[in-house]
């Protein structure tokens, strides 16, 4: 690709199990007389990691896979001079694709769709935090008493965000510098909160884009001396979420398919784990949190999982239960399989505004729902959701060795 010809340097980047990119700095030359086509090296841990980079789910030998680079995903970062990032799927050494790889994990699933000459078109709204301080100072308060960018709820506001303004910009050149196409750029509930919104185009690329804007974002916010976070849940505040608008294609014309959407709502409980992998998510999936608590769907209702919403070509449904640490992959995959599993069945439609079936309300529940699936093991295979529950599992084990503050707050002294 264009892109790459000149790039002095090219970052090669693997989707871990969290949709962080993960890689490795290499020569614009180096890449293009041997990485390109041959591949590159690493170490098969980086797709059985937790956030702290401990192994959760790791079954190898602490050897290598090969990154395959995906030419097709390579863009420039406009605030890295002269350096291009390319996304890789990961393969084992006979070059077979890596079954528990995010990517691949989606692409096993389009698959199976386009079995049926049907296409999946997709839009991600990822909304995030802003803060004053770098992300250096943040880590030294402990993440503690920081000073978001704007003071108050600055929803659809065209006023009070001056102190947003030069990042929110830098970020809008930045990815469209990058060739992301934006669609529209707001703020949002919760001081200091923004949401910037890229148009719809094919699953993969849409999540390729996805990842790509998540990790630039926190570059571009690096280099101006500010922090943000996309996790869910960060005060009592309003959380982060990430919508993900969804429809159905064949060939050039859209299909509204109830039977698919009856399978979406009829697998949400048990596939929950894939658009909230943390245990933070779950300060979010909680009531009166502005998310959704329960698998039910209305026309235009933001209050249920999902709401359909659009006429004519623009007819689709807003899936509305991942958080901002969630794997635009995995959700997505989630997605198409519970759809094909409505449509393989034929499953009805329930009424709208119903009260649905309620969603796990922590993840060692949403992780044994999903452990325990059979639709989940016919469609993912048995090592995937193996694997995607022992990262959850690992998860919890982290988290029960810890004291928090709320405990020494309530029981340090009085009890």
């Amino acid at each position: 690709m264009t892109v790459l010809v000149d790039a002095a340097e090219v970052v090669l980047a693997l989707p871990d199990l969290y949709g962080r990119l993960l890689g490795t700095r290499l020569a614009g030359d180096f890449f293009r007389e041997q990485v390109a086509e041959a591949g590159y090296g690493a170490c098969d841990y980086l797709l059985s990691t937790d956030v702290e980079m401990r192994t959760a789910a790791y079954r190898g030998d602490y050897g290598d896979f090969v990154l395959r680079p995906d030419l097709s995903t390579a863009r420039p970062l406009p605030w890295r001079e002269g350096t291009a990032l390319v996304l890789a799927d990961a393969v084992d050494r006979s070059g077979a694709p890596v079954p528990v790889a995010p990517r691949q994990i989606l692409r096993t699933q389009l698959e199976r769709l386009a079995e049926r000459g049907l296409t999946a078109m997709v839009g991600t709204e990822l909304e995030f935090l802003v803060f004053s301080e770098s992300y250096r100072d943040a880590f030294t308060r402990g993440y503690r008493e920081l000073s978001t960018a704007s003071r108050f709820n600055s929803d659809y506001a065209l006023t009070g965000l001056g102190e947003l303004d030069d990042l929110v910009g830098a970020l809008l050149r930045g990815m469209a510098g990058a060739g992301l196409r934006i669609e529209s750029a707001r703020g949002e509930v919760h001081p200091g909160q923004y949401e910037i919104v890229f148009r719809y185009g094919e699953a993969m690329a849409a999540c390729d884009g996805h990842v790509f804007y998540k990790s630039g974002a926190k570059q571009i916010a690096e280099r101006a001396g500010r922090s943000i976070t996309f996790m869910p849940k960060f005060d009592s505040g309003e959380g982060n979420s990430c919508h993900v608008h969804f429809s159905l294609w064949s060939g050039d014309q859209p299909v509204f398919d109830e039977h698919f959407l009856a399978g979406v709502l009829a697998c949400a409980p048990a596939f929950t784990l894939l658009g909230a992998p943390t245990i933070n998510a779950f300060k979010r999936l909680s009531p009166d949190a502005f998310a959704p608590t329960a698998a039910a769907w209305g026309a235009d209702d933001r209050t249920r999982a999902v709401r359909v919403i659009g006429a004519g070509p623009s007819r689709r449904f807003e899936h509305r239960i991942a958080g901002g640490d969630a794997n635009p992959y995995l959700v997505v995959a989630g997605i198409v399989a519970a759809g094909l599993y409505g449509l393989e069945r034929e499953l009805p439609l329930p009424p709208a505004g119903g009260d649905g079936v309620p969603l796990p309300r922590t993840l060692e529940a949403a992780a044994a729902a999903w452990r325990g699936s059979a639709v989940a093991r016919e469609a993912f295979g048995d090592e995937v959701v193996e694997h995607l529950a022992s990262a959850a599992d690992a998860e919890l084990t982290a988290f029960a060795a810890v004291t928090t503050d709320w405990e020494r707050q309530r029981g340090f002294e009085r009890l």
